[in-house]
């Protein structure tokens, strides 16, 4: 799961985009990753070297360079290993209840500037302005060691990633999403981690989704849930055996 960071109509300093980065970097991850040999976090790395040296002409170093969150879950000999790095979450469904692997280290930088983006209603010129100002000082913060680490350019973000291993025989079934779904419990509280499940077994990802954006709905401009956009990317894949 990759989720390109937004970039508030900024500039990046590649020519590519976000969407491009992302498309690569998929790529690139399936390939390093289709041997089980190789460790998540290595594989990660070297996908990261990979697709920066697709684009060597562009300014790499802008710190708004393309850049995403990462969710990885792969199977290995009866062993789920996951790798996340940023707010895309990886939820294991067991006996013995629910296991949220996220990486929420964003959170914990700039709450000054985020209470100002949050104190707006979305889609008026405050909100954009605050938001602007916001993603500017994030970008220096970011993939620093005393800030937060998302894919980009550079191979160490790989090395801060949270990495580990859950036995398969332990979890009944895994989703693998964007926090634009997570947030109908994590944000909004409109559901628990069991409503999910449920949704997924009987709906599919697609009628989760569409619970999401009926609940968005009901707030286009945030007034009840404040955010950065009426409605965040979502995308959720989930794992069944």
């Amino acid at each position: 799961m990759l989720d390109g960071l937004s970039t508030a109509g900024l500039s990046t300093g590649c020519r590519h985009g976000v969407p491009w980065y992302v498309a690569h970097l998929g790529g690139s991850l399936l390939a390093a990753l289709a041997d089980l040999d190789q460790p998540l976090s290595e594989g990660f790395a070297d996908a990261l070297e990979r697709v920066a040296a697709m684009h060597p002409n562009c300014d790499l170093s802008d710190p708004g360079t393309p850049s995403a969150t990462v969710a990885i879950l792969r199977h290995k000999y009866g062993i789920l290993e996951h790798l996340v790095l940023a707010d895309s979450p990886i939820v294991f469904d067991g006996p013995e209840g629910y296991n949220v692997i996220s990486d929420l280290r964003v959170d914990d930088v700039l709450p000054d500037l985020r209470a100002e983006v949050e104190s707006h209603q979305t889609h008026t010129p405050g909100h954009r302005e605050a938001l602007q100002r916001f993603v500017l000082a994030q970008r220096q913060l970011r993939n620093t060691p005393g800030g937060y680490w998302v894919a980009a350019a550079g191979p160490d973000a790989a090395q801060h990633a949270l990495t580990g291993t859950t036995p398969m025989k332990g979890v009944r079934s895994a989703a693998v999403m964007s926090d634009g779904v997570s947030r109908l419990v994590t944000e909004y509280g409109m559901a628990t981690w069991s409503d999910v499940f449920a949704t997924l077994r009987t709906g599919g990802p697609r009628k989760l989704i569409e619970t999401v954006r009926k609940v968005e709905a009901t707030d286009p401009t945030g007034l009840r849930w404040p955010r950065y956009k009426s409605g965040d990317d979502a995308t959720v894949a989930h794992c069944q055996w």
